[in-house]
């Protein structure tokens, strides 16, 4: 869907008016503001079909604000709710505000995360949250998906640490079940047809954020963690990153989560990993959530150590999962490459002008700008084009 700014503006301004005085009890209505919920609503989509059940009132935990406006909410439920063990809180996440629909209304993350939670995930065989309700209107972009609270059961990860060999496996093991599932399958034009593929999404996202000047910006304000030598080079990053979109959209195709960061994952009580935040989801290669894995979940230290072996280890699960063989000469090299189109995610959330959002941390940009930036300098990847 082809939308502007002024577009999603008008909309989100005439949402707003329809919106004057309402009460919601719908599941068919979407919140404008987490202060709109009621216990009626609630009740609507999260009784899941108890008899009696209701939400007698809820508390909204503490703001987060990001790409998407997120809260803890708290239930209390009455005696037919609480006897059914229905959800005493949950965790939320929506495009509540004109920033988040800008952001992820164009690229068509908002439908995306959406259609994956309601349609895709059923069909996987990977851990990641269970979606109690995720609805979106294509028409404003307004959404809201809930999903079961798992604050007290799982460590979530952050850019301040990073995984042991085993945990990374884990990860590789389920990229390896998402990738090989629809690989190059006829489902990305049935199933997958609401996902951009990864080249478009990035497109958008450049055009809509002025993300090159962003990257380059990042790329200078984050000097103190970049090998010097590839600071040197400084203005080969760009260029080698748009080489980097093109030749993916030359690969074969599978669904991909595109967004692996650390902070994305989490380590469930078994130690198993899981993967969350699937807003960024589209259709592309495997190389990029293999690189972007890899290289943000270790150490600098650790990766030198590691990465030959973790890129062969996904390799073979690949296979193993059901997709084609892929030989390690040709995983080592996409690998090397896709390693300049992650960086920008982060180069360019460093380099965000002052007005816009702020979507992360400067110490989680800067912590995966290290370990991006000291790969890329130590596989010569500007040299394996």
């Amino acid at each position: 869907m082809d939308v502007t700014f002024d577009q999603i503006k008008k909309q989100y301004a005439a949402e707003v008016e329809r919106a004057q005085g309402r009460t919601l009890s719908s599941r068919d209505e979407l919140p404008l503001s987490y202060d709109e919920l009621t216990p009626a609503w609630l009740t609507a989509v999260l009784s899941d079909g108890t008899p009696g059940a209701e939400v007698v009132s809820h508390r909204l935990g503490d703001e987060d604000e990001g790409t998407s406006s997120r809260r803890r909410i708290f239930l209390t439920w009455n005696d037919a709710g609480t006897q059914a063990g229905l959800p005493t809180s949950v965790f939320s996440k929506g495009t509540m505000t004109l920033e988040s629909r800008y952001l992820l209304g164009m690229n068509g993350g908002i439908a995306a995360e959406a259609v994956f939670y309601n349609t895709v995930l059923p069909t996987l065989d990977v851990r990641a949250p269970h979606a109690l309700f995720a609805a979106y209107d294509p028409d404003t972009f307004n959404s809201i998906i809930i999903m079961r609270d798992m604050t007290d059961q799982v460590r979530f990860g952050s850019h301040s640490i990073d995984l042991t060999q085993d945990q990374v496996r884990s990860q590789l093991r389920l990229l390896a079940s998402l990738h090989a599932r629809y690989y190059e399958s006829p489902e990305l034009d049935t199933t997958l047809s609401e996902f951009n593929t990864w080249e478009r999404y990035f497109a958008i996202t450049v055009d809509a954020a002025g993300f090159g000047p962003a990257c380059a910006r990042g790329f200078a304000e984050a000097e103190e963690v970049i090998p010097p030598r590839l600071f040197a080079r400084a203005d080969e990053i760009w260029p080698a990153t748009l080489r980097s979109v093109e030749d993916s959209g030359r690969l074969p195709r599978t669904l991909i989560h595109s967004d692996v960061h650390l902070k994305n994952w989490y380590i469930d009580a078994d130690g198993e990993m899981g993967l969350n935040d699937w807003q960024c989801s589209c259709k592309g290669s495997w190389g990029r959530d293999l690189a972007y894995s890899i290289s943000t979940a270790l150490s600098v230290e650790n990766r030198r150590l590691w990465e030959r072996d973790l890129v062969a280890y996904y390799v073979e699960q690949l296979h193993a999962a059901g997709a084609p063989k892929v030989e390690f000469d040709e995983a080592w090299r996409i690998y090397r490459q896709q390693l300049f189109n992650a960086l920008a995610w982060w180069t360019g959330t460093l380099g965000q002008p002052p007005e816009a959002p702020k979507m992360q941390p400067r110490e989680s940009s800067i912590e995966f700008i290290r370990r991006m930036s000291h790969a890329i300098d130590d596989l010569d990847s500007l040299d394996s084009f």
